[in-house]
Order: structure tokens, then sequence, then C-alpha cells
């Protein structure tokens, strides 16, 4: 079903889209509408939770991309014949992107101010007066930032974190056909990725590519040349991602230069494979990545075959610097207006309970690619 040629020349000729939905977001109404708003708008990789419900979504909506896809053309979105890449993130370990956070609300003291429910950019968390109405965090909503813990006056709010079974996991993710995997690992835990990379090896060969996600400390570097030692047995397209500062791009535009000062660490670590920036990337990342010259200016084709790792003879750092982008927090922030507005919709119809689908509201629709649009054409202007 995808076009598997568009998205790897993205990465070569440096301008790469990813987006986000979250590796622990599994509320399939806005993930299916932003998948769909993001591939018509030009996306070359969706990101999503390693959940079959999920999974089913962006399909579903990827399916309903390609019956769009020439209305979209001619309203001057997306690409002809391009279709994005499904990934699903995995964890070999403890990470802040499987997680979720958690209270009993009725521990809430009457008089909070609530900021909690303020904070929460997914507008994860939900108070009622009515005792027969749910409060507390959606779960389904929740993608783990953690911005509402320290802000809890009373300290009620935690976390529960999740390690994907590998054992369990894996065999059945890629058995529905993914196109890439992330794995999220931390320095220290070569033992553990080793054993989530055994599970998945037997479908390596099938995927078109394999992400790495290390957050930086002491010792980073070694450790990513292990883990390329741990797995250049395969022959696979790779990619870096250089998480700055996660769940953050929402902010404000000072957290892109934790993104893009990691990924100026790791290119400079000559490692085989591309560099992608995520953690803290917003409106300012591809401003800045051009005033410092890490984008190529201009669509020539990089080398053929470069940053796909090889057993025999591993290839030097591709061309330009910075071969893409992946967008979360900042992404899904900018598209909230429309997804709350279906949300809307769905819960003033009273007569039939029935979830409002993007695709038939046709003026949110294009709103939505429009928005989304002004985010990848940033880096789609670089061709």
């Amino acid at each position: 079903m995808t076009d598997h040629l568009n998205p790897l020349q993205s990465l070569k000729e440096g301008h790469w889209f990813k987006l986000i939905c979250g590796a622990s977001f599994q509320h399939l109404p806005a993930v299916r509408s932003l998948t769909l708003a993001y591939t018509l708008a030009g996306a070359d990789c969706i990101d999503v939770a390693a959940d079959l419900a999920v999974i089913a979504a962006v399909r579903e909506a990827i399916q309903v991309a390609v019956e769009l896809a020439q209305d979209a053309q001619a309203r001057g979105f997306g690409k002809k014949g391009k279709l994005p890449f499904l990934m699903v993130s995995l964890n070999d370990g403890e990470d802040p992107h499987f997680r979720k956070a958690k209270f009993n609300s009725t521990e809430c003291p009457s008089n909070c101010h609530r900021p909690c429910e303020k904070i929460c950019p997914a507008q994860a968390i939900k108070f009622s007066n009515k005792p027969e109405l749910f409060s507390g965090v959606i779960s389904q909503k929740c993608y783990g930032c953690g911005r509402c813990i320290p802000i809890c006056p009373y300290e009620k709010i935690y976390t529960s974190s999740y390690v994907i079974k590998p054992e369990a996991i894996a065999p059945l993710i890629l058995s529905t056909g993914v196109d890439a995997i992330e794995i999220h690992t931390q320095i220290g835990r070569l033992t553990e990725f080793q054993r989530l990379w055994q599970a998945i090896s037997p479908w390596v060969e099938q995927l078109q590519l394999v992400a790495i996600s290390c957050p930086d400390g002491e010792g980073m570097i070694d450790y990513l040349h292990t883990l390329y030692d741990a797995i250049a047995t395969h022959k696979i397209t790779l990619i870096w991602q250089t998480d700055g500062r996660p769940m953050s791009g929402d902010i404000g535009d000072g957290t892109t230069t934790a993104a893009v000062k990691l990924g100026q660490k790791v290119l400079a670590a000559n490692l085989p494979g591309y560099v992608q920036l995520a953690g803290g990337t917003n409106s300012h990342t591809v401003a800045k990545l051009k005033a410092m010259g890490l984008l190529r200016n201009g669509g020539q084709g990089g080398q053929g075959g470069q940053g796909r790792i090889s057993p025999v003879s591993p290839m030097s750092p591709p061309s330009p610097p910075i071969s893409g982008v992946a967008y979360g927090s900042y992404a899904r922030v900018l598209l909230s207006p429309i997804l709350e507005e279906l949300e809307a919709r769905e819960v003033n119809d009273t007569s039939v309970k029935t979830t409002v689908r993007l695709e038939d509201e046709p003026e949110l629709l294009w709103q939505a690619v429009g928005l989304a649009h002004s985010l990848v054409s940033q880096l789609k202007s670089q061709q």
C-alpha cells in the first residue's frame, strides 16, 4: 500500500518530515485525524504507539488520504503518488515516552484551582462536579509529557510507566506489515536493547528503516557506536533520532535549541546513517537549521544507498547534515482547535452516538490540512 520510494528519497535529500502521534497516545479519533491531515500535507512518516487499534486507525486514515489525494493536490497540498511510512515505537526499558499520568480525583481538595487541567496540552485531565461523571486522567489522551506533575499543589499526580515486552509485542506488531520501527533506549541498557533486537530481528529485513532514539548524557556517543555494532549485521536504513527535550515543542521557541545541539553532537560522531531531530521541535526549528547551515538548499538527491548500514563496508554520514525533523507535541497542538471542534460536534450530536470523522467535515478537513501544510512545507521548501 505504501509508496516506499518517496519517503526514502526525502530522507536522502534532507527534507524528511515525521509526525509523532505519541508512543503512549491512544486516542483513536485524534490519531486518525492527525494522520489524515499530515498525510495529505505531505508527511513522510507517521510514528505511533505499538497498539493494534492505533495501527488500524492510521491505516484507515492513509487509505482515506489516497481517496482524497487528487483533491489535495488541486489545492496545492501533498505530492502525487506519495504515502508515508507507518512506524511504531518500542522501548527497551523505562522511558518518559511510555508512561501515563494518574491521580485519584476523590483525593483532590475541593478548593484546588486545578492547574493540572489548565496545563495539559492534550486535554487529558477532566473534572466534573457530578459524581456520576468521570474525573481524572483520560488515559487514551495522555501521552506522558509530565507537565501536570510538578504543578500539582498537593503532589497527588504520579506516573505509571510500562515496557513493551518484545516476546509478546514485536511479532504481533511487525506481522501487521508496518514499514519502520523506532527503538527508545538509554545509556547503559545494552543488554535490554539486545534482548529487544533479538526479538525483532526475524522481521527486520521486511522493514524500510529503523530509528534509534537515545537521550543525551555522559557516554552517549560510545553507547550509540555500541548499538550500531549490535545491529550492523542487518542491511537496513538507519536513523539516529536526537530527542533534545522530549515533548516540549509547543512550549516556546527556545525548546528547539536542545534538539539542534544534540543533532550537532551526533553528526560530529560520524555514525553511519541519517540524523533526524526531535524533542522540542516546532515552527522555529527549520529556520534555526537554515541559519546554521544545517539544511541543504535545493532538491538534488543524495548518493544511492546512503544511510543504509552494511556489515561489509559501513557508509560515511550522508549529506545534507540534518536529514529531517520529527514533530510531536507541536504538530498535535497546532491542529488542536480542529480536533476539539470535531469532538464538540460528536458530543452535541445526541441523536446518534457516532464519531465525527474529519473527512466528513470538508471545511474542517482542509483547514486542518492547511495548518499541517504550514509546518510540513517549511522542510519541503528545501526541495
